[in-house]
């Protein structure tokens, strides 16, 4: 680590924290030995951190920024050299949905990342450790920390192990029949809400009926889609609410 990267970590020795200092168990989780541990301490401290801790030089945005960067290219390799039959335009969705923030909290939680967390007391009293974009850029920042104190190659392979079950899931095909069981996961996850099915109208001749559902959730409205069975029917209609939910989520992470 350069002399510059030195002094962005500020002062670690900081009494009464309220969080994990032992940062060995989450070595271990990475997968991956520090040769220079304050990278990966200065990867934990939050802005909310440095504000009460006039000690503090650094926080972990600018490690974010790095992280975000090396984060992109460590899956766009992974998903071009998996997959060599898909155009640029899938390639694209599938990274979008790897690297976005819900997706990051989630193995974010995995490595207990919260826990590790340097955190203002406000920060801290309003459920800082669980929310997503919180863990999303500590993660990021993370793999920053990786990539400083070796190189690319050891934050990919970090990033390789850590998402093998996503990139194998983001390598099939999203079958029809796999809406309704996504969408009930990502409702259950992130809302904890149950979705609710109701086929709100029938039309055409007996022989060829045409069903429309509207799938809601906590009553309100999520999606509605039509087909020649009410299976189908409510299986586009959870399609249209999983990609509307997804996306507004995406929206508020931006």
């Amino acid at each position: 680590m350069t002399t510059d990267d030195r002094a962005e970590v500020g002062d670690s020795e900081t009494p009464g924290r309220d969080h994990r200092t032992d940062l060995g168990p989450l070595q271990q989780q990475l997968g991956y030995e520090f040769d220079d541990l304050q990278l990966l301490e200065r990867a934990l401290i939050h802005r909310s951190y440095r504000t009460e801790h006039a000690s503090i030089e650094r926080d972990n945005q600018r490690m974010e920024f790095l992280g975000d960067a090396v984060l992109g290219h460590a899956v766009a390799d992974a998903l071009f050299r998996r997959d060599r039959e898909v155009d640029e335009g899938v390639l694209s969705k599938r990274q979008s949905q790897l690297v976005r923030k819900s997706a990051l909290a989630r193995i974010a939680r995995t490595l207990e990342l919260g826990d590790y967390l340097r955190l203002g007391k406000g920060e801290a009293m309003t459920g800082g450790r669980e929310r997503a974009s919180l863990l999303a850029d500590a993660y990021e920042a993370v793999l920053a920390a990786i990539y400083l104190d070796d190189d690319f190659e050891a934050a990919r392979r970090v990033v390789h192990d850590l998402h093998e079950t996503d990139f194998e899931e983001s390598t099939d095909t999203l079958r029809p029949s796999d809406f309704k069981s996504r969408l009930q996961e990502w409702t259950q996850e992130y809302l904890e809400l149950q979705p609710t099915y109701t086929i709100v109208d029938e039309t055409g001749p007996p022989h060829d009926r045409t069903f429309t559902a509207r799938v809601a959730l906590d009553d309100r409205e999520r999606g509605r889609g039509r087909g020649p069975t009410k299976q189908q029917a409510e299986q586009r209609a959870a399609a249209e609410a999983l990609e509307q939910l997804q996306q507004r989520d995406l929206e508020t992470e931006s």
